[in-house]
């Protein structure tokens, strides 16, 4: 009997050989895994490496609190850190708003449509396209966030540079090393998405936020290195914004709920029962079984939540440019994630959602495929008929999909505001973050389960 055989018929195969073990008995599997740790553990290092000439203690100081509030989020989906000026401080959202922007003109601009229909090729040609514009977004960020660090803080800046070192070519240095920066990181994922396993991209993301909640737990439980008296209280000790013992059970049912919710709504599917043709070869009859057609509840992924908190970020950047009241009122508005910020946060979601699905599910090709492999939905004729059934389909779930991620995408300015938690802990335990973070390892789980069973290896999911 086989050791692969024996493991699937041995009852005590779980406990005795664990199946996290099966995973480092394929080579080729082992390789991928250590070649990806390998890579996440170079952007940890690089997380940490400041831009020279900067008073990093200075910067700490004037940025304490500045991540509860936008600049948290953007640190957050980006994997970077501008809070401590490092150089991969503008992380990779540069990329991340580069492919949104081509995403958005191929649908919409003939020759880029025409280049994405081209197969690999042109998918090829869309991604160079799309590096170039990354560089470009990244020398505007890295100017503007340069030139706010090191601005005079009588002209609204934070007069954070050393003195004698806040001329040109600083300023040249540092934006070109935030650039660098960037185009590293964008890189490292594509090397992670080629010779790794898992997406690239999303795993850097992930990686950025995982390294937060140590901090963010420290920051929930601890003041001044000491526990909070308030833990082991109800009701705090007199004050909202104290993290009494309710809070914190508040918090843990959170966690469990949205961990619960989001497995359940990435693992739902729907399913279109399907049913072959009846045809007569000799005296024997082939076809007429029947299957199913599974259709993701959320066909988008995360994806939605990615593309809408990006685009977020520039109308505040853009607003406080504007010399006018309410636009000094509006970006306000957006940076205290308040009304304004959730009504186009869950907007957006659901164009995304719904232009994310467009893009990736065409009925029209499925319907066709279909119908060339001699399958059929009964009730609706091959064809049209049922390319329109399945667009009605998709349309109907998409809404539900997009309503759980519009609603965790908002759980944490809600407990933020109704429990007075900072934001950056809510953001963490019962939000988007949290969100990412199960896709990601959802994703990769089904990516090594796949090279697991391939290989005759118990799937980790395996009962």
């Amino acid at each position: 009997m086989s050791t692969a055989t024996a493991m699937v018929t041995s009852p005590f195969s779980f406990f005795g050989e664990s199946r996290l073990a099966s995973i480092f008995k394929i080579s080729e599997l082992r390789q991928k895994i250590i070649i990806t740790l390998l890579f996440l553990a170079i952007y940890r290092v690089g997380f940490h490496v400041p831009v020279p000439m900067i008073n990093q203690a200075d910067m700490l100081s004037a940025m304490r609190g500045s991540e509860e509030g936008l600049l948290g989020v953007i640190s957050m989906f980006s994997g970077g850190s501008l809070s401590q000026s490092t150089i991969f401080g503008l992380g990779i959202m540069p990329y991340i708003s580069a492919s949104i922007i081509f995403q958005l003109l191929a649908s919409v601009y003939p020759p880029l449509e025409k280049l994405q229909k081209e197969g690999e090729a042109g998918r090829k040609k869309i991604n160079e396209y799309t590096r170039y514009a990354t560089v470009l977004i990244c020398l505007f960020q890295a100017w503007m966030w340069v030139s706010i660090i090191a601005r005079a803080k009588q002209h609204g800046g934070y007069g954070l540079a050393i003195p004698g070192y806040d001329g040109f070519f600083w300023v040249f240095t540092t934006i070109v090393t935030m650039t660098a920066g960037t185009i590293f990181l964008m890189w490292v994922g594509e090397q992670i998405d080629e010779y790794g396993i898992g997406n690239g991209i999303s795993l850097l993301i992930m990686a950025g936020i995982v390294a937060r909640i140590p901090d963010a737990t420290h920051s929930l439980l601890f003041e001044k290195g000491a526990l909070r008296p308030s833990v082991f209280m109800l009701g705090g000790a007199g004050t909202g914004g104290d993290v009494s013992l309710e809070k914190i059970v508040v918090l843990i049912f959170l966690f469990i709920s949205v961990v619960i919710g989001v497995i359940a709504i990435t693992k739902a599917q729907r399913r279109i029962p399907t049913q072959s043709a009846k045809h007569v070869r000799g005296r024997r009859v082939y076809g007429g079984t029947r299957n199913f057609l599974p259709l993701r509840l959320n066909q988008a992924g995360v994806m939605p939540v990615i593309f809408a908190s990006s685009l977020l970020i520039i109308p505040s950047g853009v607003l406080k440019w504007i010399p006018a009241e309410w636009a000094s009122n509006l970006a306000h508005a957006f940076e205290r994630q308040g009304f304004v910020y959730n009504l186009f946060y869950i907007v957006l979601i659901y164009f995304f959602c719904y232009f994310w699905t467009a893009i990736t599910f065409n009925p029209k090709d499925i319907a066709n495929n279909l119908k060339d492999y001699g399958s059929f939905i009964p009730g609706y004729r091959p064809g049209k008929r049922t390319a329109d059934y399945l667009e009605k389909v998709i349309m109907r779930i998409t809404y539900v999909g997009a309503a759980f991620l519009a609603v965790v995408a908002i759980i944490p300015s809600l407990i933020s505001g109704a429990l007075e938690v900072n934001y950056t802990v809510a953001s963490f335990y019962g939000g988007t973050g949290l969100l990412i973070v199960i896709s990601v390892a959802l994703d990769l789980v089904q990516k090594i389960n796949s090279h697991l069973v391939m290989r005759n290896y118990p799937g980790l999911t395996e009962d």
